[in-house]
C-alpha cells in the first residue's frame, strides 16, 4: 500500500496516477537492485527528479509552462518546499521552479500533492521536450500581434507524455516570443516561435514565424529561419515533425554532439526540412488548430477599492521603480509589475506573504521571467502605490529589473554537478559593485550581465552583453577559481541575436575588477547612444583582451584568490556527470526490459484507439530490440538510424537473421510511409512483438550455448 494513496485519490486522473505511482515502483526496484542505476535516472530525469551535488538528496524541478502560474499554485509550492525541501523557491531561466535537498523516497507524494493543484514534474528533465517558455507580457505586450500564450500551452499539452519525445538523444527545447523583440529569445532554442500576422482578402491570418537549431552550451548555434511564416494549424504538425526527426537520426552515444543544432549542421537545412516534410503522412494530426477564443486572456481581478489617499512610503525609490520595473499594458488603465529577486530565489514564506500582496492588487496570472524574476499583470493605476508600499516593506520593491543589477545566475556549484566554480557569489558580488559604484545603470536596459558555473549557460552566460562562466586555472602546483569572461551577446535593435564571443580568462576574485574595467572604459570610449553590443564590435575582441589581459596575470595573487566566492576553504575542482541531459543506456537486458514496457504500452494505446502513439510505441521496440542484438555482438551505435542500418548489415544481409523478409530499415521505416490507422497500427504491433519475440528467442540460444 502506497503511503500517499490518499492524495493519489484526489487527483481524479488514472493517467497521472498511474505516472506517480510508476514513479515509487521503479524507486522501490532500483532499491532493491532490480533496475539498473542508469535507466533508473533516465527514468526518474523525465519525472524531474534530478541528483544533487550534495549526495543522497534530489534537486526537483517543477514544470511551470510559459511561466505562467496562480496564487494557489505559488502557495502550494512554497508549503511544499516546506515540507519536503529546504524552505526555498529558485526561478530559473527556462520559467521552472526549483526546490532542493528533497528526499528521494518522498517524490512521488511530492508530485502527487503538486498535482491537487495542477502542477506537474512529468518532463522537467531528462530527454524530453522541456518547460515551454514564452515572453512574460504575452497577452498584454503593446507591440504583440497576438497573445501566443494559449500556443505555448497547447504546444506543453500536446506534447506532454507523447511517445515522440519520451527518449530522444537528447533534451529538446521550445520558446515563443511575443513580438519581433524576441524577449524570449527564440534564437537560442530548438524551435523558435514568433507570431505574425498576414492580411488576405481582407482577413487576418494567424502564423509564425520559425526559426530551428538553435542553442547555447559549449558550441552556441544561432537557430536558423525555417518558416518566414508558418500558418497557425501548421504549428504543433511542423514542430511533431522536427522531433521525430531529431529522434530517429539525432546523436545518442556522444552526448556532446546530440542535440539538434549539431544534427541541422551535419544535414543542412534543406535537407534535414525535407526530411521533416516526410514525417507529415504518419502524423497523428495534419492540422491543429489552437482554440485561441476560448482561452482565459484576462484572468480574475481584484476588487475594486479606492486608494487615492494612500502616501508613498519611499518617494525616491518609488519614482526609480515606476522608472524601471513598471509599464503600461496594451489594456488601456492596466500596468504591469516587474519583481527583481537576487538570484531568483524567494523563501517559501516570502512566496506566501508575496502571493498575499499580490492577490489584492493583480491578476491571478504571474509570470515567472526568462531573467529568474516575476511579473505582475493588470494592476490598475492607482493601485501601483499601495502595492509599491507592501512590496517594499517586504524587500520585492528593488528598482532596475533587467538591467546590469539584475544579474542573471544558475546555482552552479551551490547545488549542481556540473558547475566548476561559484556563480551565486560571483552574482552577489558584482551587484554590489553596481549597487554602490554604478548606481544609474539600473536605468539602462541594454547592458546585461549573465554567470553560469560551467560552460553549459544555464545562467545564459553565451548570449550576455557580459557574461561568465566557471573555469579554474592553474598557477603551479595550485589550482584557483576562475571564470571566462564572454562579451557582446543579446538581442540587437533588430531583434537578432547575437553570441558573446570568448575573451579572456581571469581569476574568479578578479571578476569584480574586470567588470569595472569594462564598465569604465564603455564609458570613456563610446559613442554617445551607442550599444554596448556595437562598441564591442567596433572595437573588436583583440582590443578587449589586451584591455583585460593584466587581470589574467597569475604573478602578484594572494591567499583569498585560492578561495571562491562564499567558501571558507582553499579552491578544488569538483565536477561529475551532470544530468541535464539524460544519459545513454546501453546495457542489452535493460534494452530488452524497455521493449517489453513499450510493446506493452503499444498494446494498451491500441486498444484505446490512440493509434500514432501506438505506432511510436511499436517503433521503439524494432529499435530497442535490434539494438540490444548489436550490444550483444559488440556494436554500438550513435543514432536510431544507425541501428536500423547496421541490424541490416550485420544480421540480415549476412543471413544471420532471416525472420522478416527484405530489409529491417524497409520493415522499421513504414512508421513513415503510412497513416496512423487503427488497421496499420495493428499490424505494425504484431510485426513488433513478433520481432521482440524473435530477438529474445536469438538471445537466449547465444547465452545457452555461452553457458
Amino acid at each position: 500500500m502506497l503511503s500517499f494513496r490518499s492524495e493519489l485519490e484526489n487527483l481524479n486522473n488514472p493517467i497521472i496516477e498511474n505516472d506517480i505511482i510508476d514513479l515509487a515502483d521503479k524507486i522501490a526496484k532500483f532499491k532493491n537492485l532490480k533496475i539498473d542505476e542508469e535507466k533508473f535516472r533516465a527514468l526518474r530525469l523525465a519525472r524531474g527528479v534530478y541528483g544533487q551535488r550534495q549526495p543522497g538528496v534530489q534537486m526537483v524541478r517543477i514544470k511551470i509552462p510559459y511561466g505562467k502560474m496562480s496564487f494557489r499554485q505559488l502557495r502550494r509550492i512554497a508549503d511544499l518546499s516546506d515540507e519536503y525541501a529546504s524552505s526555498k523557491l529558485h526561478a530559473t531561466t527556462r520559467q521552472d521552479i526549483q526546490i532542493h535537498y528533497v528526499s528521494l523516497d518522498k517524490t512521488p507524494e511530492l508530485w502527487a500533492k503538486l498535482e491537487q493543484d495542477n502542477i506537474t514534474l512529468r518532463e522537467a528533465c531528462g530527454n524530453t521536450v522541456r518547460n515551454v517558455t514564452a515572453s512574460d507580457k504575452a497577452g498584454i505586450d503593446p507591440n504583440e500581434p497576438f497573445d501566443v500564450s494559449p500556443y505555448a500551452h497547447a504546444i506543453f499539452e500536446y506534447f506532454l507524455r507523447n511517445p515522440v519525445c519520451q527518449e530522444m538523444g537528447r533534451k529538446f527545447k521550445i520558446a515563443l516570443s511575443s513580438s519581433e523583440e524576441d524577449s524570449a529569445f527564440t534564437f537560442i532554442h530548438d524551435v523558435g516561435i514568433i507570431p505574425k500576422i498576414r492580411i488576405e482578402n481582407g482577413r487576418e491570418i494567424r502564423g509564425f514565424k520559425v526559426y530551428i537549431g538553435g542553442g547555447l552550451g559549449a558550441q552556441p548555434f544561432l537557430a536558423k529561419l525555417a518558416y518566414e511564416f508558418l500558418g497557425e494549424d501548421q504549428l504543433i504538425p511542423f514542430i511533431e515533425g522536427v522531433l521525430r526527426v531529431f529522434d530517429r537520426f539525432g546523436e545518442r552515444a556522444r552526448r556532446q554532439k546530440a542535440r539538434l543544432k549539431f544534427l541541422l549542421n551535419d544535414l543542412g537545412l534543406e535537407a534535414l526540412l525535407r526530411l521533416v516534410a516526410e514525417e507529415q503522412k504518419a502524423l497523428k494530426v495534419k492540422t491543429f488548430k489552437v482554440d485561441h477564443a476560448s482561452f482565459v486572456s484576462t484572468p480574475k481581478l481584484p476588487e475594486d477599492s479606492d486608494y487615492s489617499s494612500v502616501k508613498v512610503e519611499d518617494v525616491a525609490k518609488f519614482e526609480k521603480w515606476l522608472e524601471t520595473n513598471v509599464f503600461e499594458q496594451k489594456q488601456k488603465g492596466y500596468y504591469g509589475v516587474y519583481i527583481k529577486l537576487l538570484l531568483g530565489d524567494m523563501s517559501s514564506d516570502l512566496a506566501r506573504r508575496f502571493a498575499d500582496i499580490a492577490e489584492k492588487y493583480a491578476a491571478d496570472d504571474i509570470r515567472i521571467t526568462v531573467n529568474q524574476g516575476y511579473l505582475l499583470k493588470f494592476i490598475r493605476k492607482d493601485a501601483l502605490k499601495p502595492l509599491f508600499n507592501e512590496l517594499n516593506r517586504v524587500g520585492l520593491a528593488e528598482p532596475g529589473f533587467d538591467s546590469p543589477a539584475d544579474i542573471t545566475a544558475c546555482p552552479g556549484t551551490d547545488t549542481c554537478n556540473l558547475g566548476i566554480s561559484s556563480s551565486t557569489g560571483l552574482a552577489k558580488a558584482l551587484e554590489e559593485v553596481i549597487k554602490n559604484e554604478y548606481p544609474d545603470l539600473i536605468h539602462n536596459n541594454d547592458l546585461k550581465i549573465k554567470i553560469s558555473g560551467c560552460p553549459n549557460s544555464c545562467g545564459q552566460h553565451g548570449m550576455a552583453s557580459i557574461g561568465f562562466h566557471g573555469s579554474s586555472m592553474k598557477n603551479g602546483l595550485n589550482v584557483l577559481p576562475a571564470v571566462q569572461v564572454m562579451l557582446g551577446g543579446g538581442v540587437n535593435s533588430d531583434g537578432e541575436g547575437e553570441v558573446a564571443e570568448r575573451v579572456v580568462k581571469v581569476p574568479s576574485k578578479k571578476a569584480p575588477d574586470t567588470l569595472r574595467t569594462i564598465l569604465d572604459d564603455y564609458d570613456a570610449n563610446g559613442n554617445d547612444g551607442e550599444y554596448f553590443k556595437d562598441y564591442f564590435k567596433r572595437q573588436g575582441k583583440m582590443y578587449f583582451y589586451n584591455l583585460l589581459k593584466p587581470l589574467a596575470n597569475l604573478n602578484e595573487l594572494n591567499e583569498t584568490d585560492y578561495i571562491d566566492w562564499g567558501r571558507e576553504h582553499k579552491f578544488v575542482v569538483q565536477t561529475a556527470v551532470g544530468e541535464c541531459a539524460g544519459v545513454i543506456i546501453d546495457l542489452v537486458s535493460t534494452l530488452l526490459f524497455d521493449s517489453d514496457e513499450k510493446l506493452e504500452w503499444a498494446k494498451e494505446t491500441l486498444s484505446n484507439g490512440l493509434y500514432s502513439d501506438s505506432v511510436y510505441h511499436s517503433y521503439n521496440v524494432f529499435v530497442n530490440s535490434a539494438k540490444a542484438m548489436l550490444l550483444g555482438e559488440n556494436v554500438k551505435n550513435n543514432s536510431h538510424m544507425s541501428v536500423i542500418n547496421d541490424f541490416d548489415r550485420i544480421f540480415v544481409e549476412t543471413g544471420t537473421f532471416n525472420f522478416i523478409e527484405g530489409s529491417f530499415k524497409e520493415h522499421v521505416l513504414q512508421i513513415s510511409k503510412n497513416e496512423p490507422t487503427e488497421e496499420f497500427a495493428s499490424e505494425y504491433f504484431k510485426r513488433a512483438k513478433a520481432f521482440l519475440n524473435e530477438i529474445r528467442s536469438v538471445r537466449n540460444s547465444k547465452v545457452a550455448e555461452a553457458v
